[in-house]
């Protein structure tokens, strides 16, 4: 396989062109990455002599169709978006911009260039949310409600998949993740963000609604479960990939603190996030069955191994500070 990796600087792109050269070094692996703020060339400096990277804008349809046919690219893995959700509230049109517009590039690229597979890397944001006392969980065919511009334009690059699968032919193949964690995972996130303030004895900031809760999956396991979907999935499908672990933001913070040794008088409550979706989880029966995948990090392990690795990297991370765009916590007064 000569497999491009877009967005593949960023925290699963990363690990996932590690895990393909580890799992596959028979294979060919461009990394195109764009190196935006959060797309970070050193978390893949263990691998730089097995891979080709490729500076480049997934918005620019010619670069990438020049890479694509240049490297002699067969399958494209999507990963690159722009993903935090505070940072859409304020500055909704770059993530139009990069997640809708950007998609449609690559796949123009991707049919010009006579790619045979484009896989899209998707979230469960798309679907919406559910409430906290919720029985039901996301399925592949439940209706799209997306409340933030995050999700909405996570929305349209979907759509624009399947108009590119349906119109064009072009073989696609989609995945809906759930709530990624695990190492080289920008300092935003609330993983790596709790970890770093809590590592220097500062305020672990809350949003208000403590208890609402994500489905954790550790990125490890969504890289194998991209390689069973590009192995075995059918051409034109979508697949789910959770674990069907739950946890609030509040155990969180509560299993960071403890792993670290420090004290709970470290939390702290902050103004709500506009939008602040209250739980998701999905129903991943459909990868399980006919792909034979499942996870294969437990919960507690996998984060007591993120935080060990985060302690243990702080020369990784702490660079990375400086170039956040937004200070959480800040909505009572502009949020910026």
């Amino acid at each position: 396989m000569r497999l491009l990796v877009t967005g593949g600087a960023g925290f699963i792109g990363s690990n996932f062109a590690r895990y393909w050269v580890e799992q596959h070094p028979e294979d060919h692996v461009v990394v195109y990455d764009v190196l935006t703020y959060a797309g970070n060339r050193p978390s893949l400096s263990d691998i730089e002599d097995r891979i080709v990277f490729v500076q480049g804008d997934i918005c620019d349809p010619a670069a990438a169709e020049k890479a694509m046919r240049s490297e002699e690219i067969d399958t494209i893995v999507h990963f690159a978006a722009e993903s935090h959700n505070s940072l859409a509230v304020l500055n909704p049109g770059l993530f139009f911009r990069t997640n809708v517009l950007g998609t449609q590039a690559m796949l123009e690229a991707a049919r010009q260039a006579g790619v045979g597979r484009f896989h899209h890397v998707s979230t469960c944001e798309v679907y919406g949310d559910l409430p906290l006392d919720a029985v039901e969980a996301f399925h592949e065919d439940s209706p799209y409600r997306p409340r933030t511009p995050y999700n909405a334009s996570k929305a349209g690059a979907d759509h624009a998949v399947r108009a590119y699968a349906e119109t064009y032919g072009l073989p696609i193949t989609i995945t809906n993740c759930a709530n990624n964690y695990g190492p080289f995972q920008f300092p935003e996130k609330l993983i790596p963000h709790f970890c770093a303030l809590a590592l220097d004895d500062r305020a672990l900031t809350l949003y208000a609604s403590t208890e609402n809760r994500r489905e954790w999956l550790h990125v490890y396991d969504h890289c194998t479960a991209i390689d069973a979907v590009l192995a075995r999935g059918r051409v034109g499908e979508t697949y789910h990939v959770g674990s069907g672990v739950e946890a609030s933001i509040m155990e969180v913070a509560d299993r960071i603190l403890a792993a670290l040794g420090k004290p709970e008088s470290l939390k702290t409550i902050v103004p709500d996030r506009p939008g602040h979706d209250r739980r998701y989880i999905l129903d991943s029966s459909k990868l399980r069955n006919e792909l034979a995948w499942a996870p294969s990090v437990q919960w507690e392990q996998g984060l007591a191994d993120t935080v060990s690795w985060y302690a243990a990297n702080r020369a990784w991370w702490e660079p990375l500070q400086a170039r956040a765009p937004i200070a959480e916590g800040s909505w009572g007064s502009g949020g910026s």
